[in-house]
């Protein structure tokens, strides 16, 4: 495989991630097998065991991308958390980006019982714990009115609801059509009466 460094092994690494992503989906994380992500990718299989110790970590790995994509929307929401106005335009970028990966909530919602077996097993509650505290304190300040905060909670309630907790149940929606749908829901939501 050779090991160019930096940017050619992120891609290398992305690109085990993608393969995965989708035989996961396809198949199920169960009975996709690293010899098979392997030979989708051209490599050996030593070559991704370079890049991942295992097969759970390559789950762990993209599990880690939602927990990125969340992490940074609600840091924007803290540095902003007077503005409810700035809101909708967080969320915003939010929806988008979890509309541009939405096959990783289609990828949980068909491999539950690996997820539920890598929170049991694997060390990384800290940043799960993290976000949610980010969350609870977002939410509990007290300079903010509690009108607002109440709002922004149902906003993240709806756009989480229509991608995590109802599954597949828009899977057969097109993208952008559904991107368009969960911000007029937001907007109606933020918008106070």
């Amino acid at each position: 495989m050779g090991s160019d460094g930096g940017e050619g092994e992120k891609s290398t690494r992305e690109r085990i991630l993608d393969i995965a992503l989708d035989l996961f989906i396809d198949q199920g994380y169960d009975k996709t097998s690293l010899r098979e992500i392997a030979d989708r990718l051209g490599y050996s299989k030593a070559a991704v065991y370079y890049h991942f110790a295992s097969k759970a970590d390559i789950l762990l790995a993209l599990h880690y991308r939602l927990h990125d994509m969340f992490g940074g929307s609600l840091d924007d929401l803290n540095q902003q958390v007077d503005d409810p106005v700035a809101w909708a335009k967080v969320l915003d970028t939010f929806i988008g980006q979890m509309l541009a990966d939405r096959r990783l909530f289609i990828l949980h919602e068909r491999n539950r019982a690996a997820f539920e077996k890598l929170h049991r097993d694997q060390l990384h509650e800290d940043q799960h714990s993290d976000l949610e505290g980010t969350f609870r304190t977002l939410l509990a300040n007290p300079e903010v009115p509690v009108a607002d905060r109440v709002r922004l909670a149902c906003a993240l309630g709806a756009i989480m609801g229509t991608l995590a907790i109802a599954g597949e149940a828009f899977a057969s929606v097109p993208t952008e059509d559904l991107t368009d749908m969960i911000r007029s829901a937001v907007g109606d939501l933020l918008t106070p009466r």
